[in-house]
């Protein structure tokens, strides 16, 4: 299982993930970047940023 904690990227963002996958992890970060903090695209440093802070659990 991986986790992910948005606000581990994003100060303050209380959003949380536990997928099996890194690649469920980055499609769930990926809506949510769009949905709730409004980005436009998903850049290839945000998802360098995503993947150094998930975590094998």
């Amino acid at each position: 299982m991986k986790t992910f904690a948005c606000g581990d990227v994003v100060p303050d963002c209380e959003a949380s993930w536990v997928c099996s996958t890194e690649d469920d992890i980055l499609a769930h970060v990926a809506a949510h970047a769009v949905a709730d903090h409004g980005l436009v695209e998903v850049s290839a440093d945000l998802v360098s940023a995503v993947r150094a802070h998930i975590v094998t659990v």
